[in-house]
């Protein structure tokens, strides 16, 4: 099966989802042949990777560019993360595929930064992404939450931010179980307080903020989040465990998707929401269910360590010619879990080629030494 050697540019993308707004955060392909080490600067191979761009597009799916799945913080630093989010932001001008951009705070030192250093690291990002043209993304960020005093600070520093935005925004609220870092953010460690200081700053605001993206792995949480939410705001779950359901929604709503598990799972994820579109509800859930216990294995605990079970599937699929990531990360997942993330896909049907899916398959075990398994 042929790899993603360089970018296919199709004339343009397959028109965007229309009943859901659906982004897939995308990985990014690291370059195996260069000589660096995993704290050094990113090696990227830049073809595979807006290959894989153009892959998600040609679906319908919007890019969630330089998130978390694209090891954000875990491997890819912001020099390498700017010139990403300048090359994806063009390839989606070319061929009109939807793109949004994450705009954080990691040019600094994880600890020790000031509230004003970290307000100027996001005024640099933000400028940069929408100089590029991508909707931004404001992440959590690491630097604020070991820096903020409380609910003030945040109010404070994210009032400023949104202020000076040109174009409506989605905030980013990633909990703990992503990233330990971020554990108490928006203020405080007890979550419906978390939640008043969160909503404050969107009301407060208004016309400023396009969405919330959540990833708190509660779906309970988030149903009652996005029925607070103003009309003209959308809630876009983050949450891979319950996203079959919070998609759906109920008689007073229902959740949009800025998802990494749509990054392997981008062909049933666009099929489903078509569906969906149609209201066929039962053939989406038909479609998306099955989907969900590939995804809690490849975000099982600990869960920031998701991306290389993502860049195993890519791997396994012909996007991409290795399992080499940046930061070194192909090292953390262990075997027995890539051997159950490629049963669970290839029951899926999610390979395009099984035997050659396969063939990989028993050449990672080789290199394991384990041929016998």
């Amino acid at each position: 099966m042929p790899v993603a050697g360089s970018v296919t540019r199709p004339a343009s993308a397959r028109p965007p989802l229309r009943s859901r707004t659906v982004f897939a955060a995308a990985h990014v392909v690291a370059d195996p042949r260069a000589d660096t080490s995993p704290d050094g600067p990113a090696a990227v191979d830049w073809d595979a990777t807006l290959a894989f761009r153009h892959h998600l597009w040609s679906h319908g799916l919007g890019v969630a560019e330089a998130m978390d799945t694209a090891q954000r913080g875990a491997g890819l630093d912001w020099g390498t993360a700017a010139e990403l989010i300048r090359r994806s932001a063009a390839e989606a001008a070319a061929v009109g595929g939807l793109l949004a951009c994450g705009a954080g705070t990691d040019q600094l030192p994880p600890h020790e930064a000031s509230l004003a250093r970290i307000r100027g690291a996001y005024e640099e990002q933000l400028g940069l992404v929408e100089d590029a043209g991508g909707r931004p993304v404001l992440m959590a960020s690491r630097q604020l939450a070991a820096a903020a005093t409380g609910p003030e600070d945040y109010r404070e520093l994210y009032g400023h931010l949104l202020r000076q935005a040109t174009r409506p925004v989605i905030l980013h609220w990633l909990g703990p179980m992503f990233d330990p870092a971020l554990a108490g953010y928006w203020g405080s460690g007890e979550l419906d307080a978390a939640t008043e200081t969160f909503l404050t700053l969107i009301t407060d605001h208004p016309g400023k903020v396009d969405g919330v993206k959540v990833s708190l792995l509660d779906a309970a949480h988030e149903v009652r989040l996005r029925r607070r939410l103003p009309a003209t705001v959308r809630c876009y779950t983050g949450d891979d465990f319950h996203y079959p359901e919070l998609i759906a929604g109920d008689d007073h709503g229902f959740s949009h998707a800025l998802l990494g598990i749509f990054d392997p799972l981008a062909a049933p994820a666009a099929e489903a929401v078509r569906l969906l579109g149609r209201g066929d509800t039962a053939g989406y859930r038909a479609v998306l269910d099955p989907t969900v216990a590939l995804s809690r294995h490849l975000f099982q605990a600990p869960t920031r360590y998701y991306k290389t079970g993502v860049v195993w599937l890519a791997w396994l699929a012909g996007h991409q010619s290795h399992f080499t990531m940046v930061g070194g990360l192909q090292s953390a997942r262990s075997l027995p879990h890539l051997r159950r993330a490629h049963e669970l896909a290839d029951g899926l049907g999610l390979f395009p080629d099984p035997e050659f899916a396969a063939h990989r398959m028993r050449k990672l075990l080789a290199v394991y030494g384990a041929e016998d398994a």
